[in-house]
């Protein structure tokens, strides 16, 4: 079957990793691949809220038909994928949480902050903290949609959590966001370090991934 995953992300590094994992039962592409297709708009409280609200307003665009550089007919199969996930850690009652990727934006509204600068902050915040005391997470939700233009669908929910700690200083380059910082749980080597390949194998979007993929290879 030839089946299109469409994300909405504007993010390219989640859309590699992704493809890298579904490849190649699934051909995966982000949602500007099709069109001039509005950002999606983050203003869930909850990773669950936020991957719905992706999804649902990138079906609202596609159900007004525009014009779209890559036909969705030539699929057998058209799924909308939205995906939220961020890290969080105990000692700072959870954030960044859902602002993860806007962790050192001086307003939250005002778009994603750098890796450098959101790496930077939360170093700063938890130099009084021990290591010991430094447990974190990364946790990401899935939200699946199925294309079928002027028809009502419903959006199933993947997800995904991998434990670890942060680290007082960076290691490694590989990855992004808050990877060089974080140490997956039964690992001596951080995110940044460990290498794409084991990555995929252990982490939030890999565990997230693995639920999507039972669904999706299950008949409507």
């Amino acid at each position: 079957m030839n089946s299109l995953l469409v994300i909405a992300t504007g993010n390219q590094h989640k859309v590699d990793e992704m493809s890298k994992m579904l490849e190649p039962a699934f051909t995966c592409i982000a949602m500007q691949q099709l069109g001039d297709c509005p950002s999606p708009k983050e203003t869930g409280a909850t990773f669950e809220a936020n991957a719905t609200l992706k999804v649902e307003q990138l079906a609202a665009w596609l159900n007004q038909a525009p014009p779209l550089k890559l036909p969705l007919d030539r699929f057998d199969r058209v799924d909308l994928l939205a995906d939220d996930s961020g890290l969080e850690v105990d000692a700072l009652d959870g954030a960044p949480g859902v602002h993860s990727a806007r962790f050192a934006a001086s307003d939250p509204h005002s778009g994603n902050a750098s890796d450098a600068a959101n790496n930077a902050k939360l170093l700063d915040l938890l130099k009084p903290i021990p290591e010991e005391q430094r447990s974190a997470r990364f946790r990401c939700v899935l939200a699946l949609l199925p294309y079928r233009p002027s028809t009502e669908a419903r959006v199933a929910l993947f997800a995904g959590v991998c434990e670890g700690q942060i680290a007082d200083e960076y290691h490694g380059s590989d990855g992004f966001g808050y990877d060089p910082l974080f140490f997956p749980q039964g690992f001596d080597r951080s995110f940044g370090e460990l290498g794409i390949a084991v990555k995929n194998q252990i982490s939030h979007r890999a565990l997230a991934l693995r639920h999507l993929t039972t669904h999706l290879k299950e008949p409507r």
